[in-house]
């Protein structure tokens, strides 16, 4: 392991020993799971098919038939949630992966390099930072068709800067550190030391930024769907099926409440996971816990 990689126990045993004592961490875990098997076996766990429209049973409240209750054209909400969480988390891993990809080049480059590169990829930073989020996909949106391969690299547009800018920081902190001067010492490459040495001990703070990235796709894919920016029907989304509902809210509340649960869910999920997360990659907390855990066992 390099730099501050090989600790006793390794970092991933500190973390999830961290998170295992952090019981919202473990509920938005949970919940997380939840939605991936949801996604990944939604053909076996739907009870039915998520696209088979019968006018005769539209609008039917939750019943032991449909325990979520039909919609407009009478199918059945419980399987178009299923079926939904695919796209949610599509879009998450999708743009948040693109996010991921540009953020930590364009971040390590400035980082490493600084000087011009550094000025450049800063400038781009704060370009992209001065846009607001939801207009700049709108925008984008009025440039090209309505489609989820839209919303996929709008959201990677407008969420790579947070991964860039974290990821210079800890370059520009570690390109001076002992164990970066030992690797130029025995000749090592720029490209090996930025990502052979550099690069691993900087991802902590990104993979926080990604977890709650992922909150912020799924609630800005739910908004365009809403907005008829997103997925198109008959394709289920959860934004669309709000975007179905939300008119009847008064007389057929399961429309739109369901589908709004879930969205809220997902979000809520994902920041407690990235919330828990953040805490256990904090070394101070970890060195607290270690020591609770020490006097634990002096005290048996």
């Amino acid at each position: 392991m390099t730099g501050g990689m090989g600790r006793e126990g390794g970092l991933f045993s500190d973390v999830w020993g961290a998170l295992r004592h952090n019981r919202r961490a473990v509920f938005g875990l949970v919940v997380i799971a939840l939605i991936v098997l949801c996604a990944l076996l939604s053909p076996l766990l739907a009870p039915c098919d998520p696209d088979a429209i019968s006018l005769r049973a539209a609008k039917e409240p939750p019943s032991a038939a449909h325990p979520l209750g039909t919609d407009l054209f009478g199918r059945d909400i419980l399987s178009r949630l299923i079926y939904g969480a695919r796209i949610s988390l599509r879009v998450g891993v999708i743009s948040q992966g693109l996010s991921l990809v540009i953020g930590i080049v364009l971040g390590a480059l400035a980082g490493y390099f600084r000087g011009r590169v550094d000025d450049f990829v800063t400038f781009l930073i704060n370009v992209f930072w001065s846009f607001p989020g939801l207009l700049f996909v709108l925008a984008f949106a009025a440039a090209t068709r309505p489609s989820i391969e839209m919303v996929y690299v709008a959201l990677a547009l407008i969420s790579w800067v947070g991964v860039a800018r974290i990821v210079r920081g800890q370059f520009l902190s570690l390109r001076e550190a002992e164990f970066v001067e030992a690797a130029r010492a025995t000749g090592a490459g720029s490209g090996r030391i930025i990502f052979r040495h550099i690069l691993p001990n900087s991802l902590g703070p990104v993979i926080v930024v990604l977890s709650m990235g992922f909150a912020g796709a799924i609630l800005a894919e739910a908004s365009l769907s809403f907005l008829g920016l997103g997925a198109q029907p008959p394709t289920p989304s959860w934004g669309t099926m709000i975007d179905d509902g939300f008119r009847y809210i008064a007389t057929k509340w399961w429309l739109a409440v369901f589908p709004g649960a879930a969205v809220t869910l997902a979000v809520v999920a994902f920041n407690l996971f990235g919330e828990g997360l953040n805490d256990a990659l904090d070394p101070r907390l970890r060195a607290n816990l270690t020591a609770w855990r020490l006097s634990k066992k002096r005290y048996r």
